[in-house]
C-alpha cells in the first residue's frame, strides 16, 4: 500500500446521512516546512486514484517535492477513499449514500489541520473534478488557499456537463446485470467526449500507440473503466452533476457571490475544445473572481489535455504554475 489512510470516524453528510467509520485514503509527497505554508493540495478525479496524479509532479515541475509538500487525497467513492467496494453495510454498493464535492473538501479539511496542522494552502489545483474540488476549497476556506490553479474544469456542473453524465450514468446502469458490459459501454460513450473532433479527425490517439480508431476505443477507453467498481463509479457521477460551489450553508445557492468570495490569485485553465468543461463557462466563471486570470490551453485534445497524455499540454499547464507560484 503506497498510500495513507485517515480515519474520520462518524461523519454527517451534506444529505443528512451519517456515514459511519469514514476514511479518506491520501498520499503526501515532499516535506512540510516548519512554517507549514509549503502546501499544495492536488484532489484526485473522476474514477482516478492518486498515481494517476503523479506525472504532474517531479523536481524538474512545479509540483517539486523538493520545495512542496504536495497532498493528494483520493475522492469519496474512489475505492480507496470511503466508497460502496469497501463499505459495510448498510451502506455498501448501491446503498452508499450521496456525497457532494463540499463534503470531500470538508473531510479533506479535517485531514490537513487535524493530521498535519495546516492553516495556509500554497496552491489548490487539479484537473476535471480535482479542479471543482480546488475550486471549493479556495471558495469555502478563501483566507486559506493562497492560489488557484484548476485546470479543465469548472466552479459548478453546467447543463450540457449534466446531460453528459445522464448519458454515461445511464450506459451503466443499464448493464448492471453484467458489469463488464457495463463497465465496456461506459467506455465507448466517454470516447465521444473526452477528446475532440479535431483529435480524432487528425488521428491523434496515434501518438499513444494506437493504430486505428477501433484500436483506441476498445483499448484506451474501454480498458480504463473496466477495472473500476460500478457503484463506484455511479456515486462519483452523483457527485459530479451536483458540483456547485455555492450549495452550502455558507453561501446558500448564490453562486457568484460564492465566485467573488475567493481571495486566492487564481488562474483559470480550460481547454478550447473540452466538450463539457468548455471555456465558455469557465471564461463566465473567472470574469467573477477578483484576482483571476483567464488563460485556456490552445489544444485539440480536448478535455484529456489536462491529463498529461500530450507533453505539449504538460508543458503548459506546468509552466502556468510555475509562474504562479514563482518559480519560473
Amino acid at each position: 500500500m503506497d498510500y495513507d489512510i485517515f480515519h474520520l470516524g462518524e461523519v454527517r453528510l451534506q444529505s443528512g446521512v451519517t456515514l459511519p467509520n469514514a476514511f479518506i485514503a491520501y498520499k503526501t509527497y515532499g516535506t512540510l516546512n516548519a512554517a507549514k505554508d509549503n502546501v499544495i493540495i492536488f484532489p484526485t478525479s473522476f474514477g482516478d486514484q492518486h498515481y494517476q496524479n503523479e506525472w504532474l509532479i517531479g523536481e524538474d515541475k512545479a509540483l517539486n517535492p523538493k520545495e512542496y509538500f504536495i497532498i493528494i487525497p483520493n475522492m469519496l467513492g474512489n475505492g480507496l477513499s470511503s466508497s460502496p467496494s469497501n463499505t459495510a453495510s448498510p451502506y455498501d454498493q448501491a446503498h452508499f449514500p450521496h456525497v457532494t464535492i463540499y463534503d470531500n473538501v470538508a473531510l479533506q479539511h479535517r485531514l490537513i489541520t487535524e493530521r498535519f496542522g495546516i492553516q495556509k494552502i500554497a496552491l489548490a489545483t487539479g484537473w476535471s473534478m480535482g479542479a471543482i474540488q480546488a475550486f471549493h476549497w479556495a471558495a469555502i476556506y478563501p483566507d486559506m488557499v493562497e492560489r488557484l490553479a484548476p485546470f479543465a474544469g469548472t466552479a459548478k456542473t453546467w447543463p450540457h456537463n449534466i446531460v453528459l453524465i445522464e448519458g454515461i450514468r445511464a450506459a451503466l446502469q443499464a448493464y448492471t446485470a453484467s458489469p463488464e458490459i457495463g463497465l465496456r459501454t461506459l467506455g465507448r460513450v466517454y470516447a465521444s467526449w473526452g477528446f475532440s473532433q479535431p483529435f480524432y479527425r487528425e488521428a491523434c490517439y496515434k501518438a499513444l500507440g494506437y493504430e486505428t480508431l477501433s484500436e483506441f476505443i476498445s483499448g484506451f477507453w474501454e480498458e480504463s473503466f473496466l477495472p473500476s467498481d460500478a457503484n463506484d463509479l455511479l456515486v462519483m457521477m452523483w457527485t459530479w452533476q451536483h458540483a456547485d460551489i455555492s450549495k452550502n450553508d455558507r453561501y446558500n445557492g448564490d453562486f457568484e457571490t460564492a465566485l467573488r468570495s475567493i481571495q486566492a490569485r487564481t488562474v483559470v485553465m480550460p481547454v478550447r475544445t473540452d466538450l463539457y468543461f468548455t471555456p465558455e463557462d469557465s471564461e463566465y466563471e473567472t470574469k467573477h473572481i477578483p484576482h483571476a486570470t483567464f488563460k485556456p490551453i490552445e489544444s485539440i485534445w480536448g478535455h484529456l489535455a489536462g491529463f498529461g497524455l500530450n507533453p505539449v499540454d504538460t508543458a503548459f499547464i506546468d509552466c502556468t504554475l510555475k509562474e504562479l507560484l514563482g518559480t519560473n
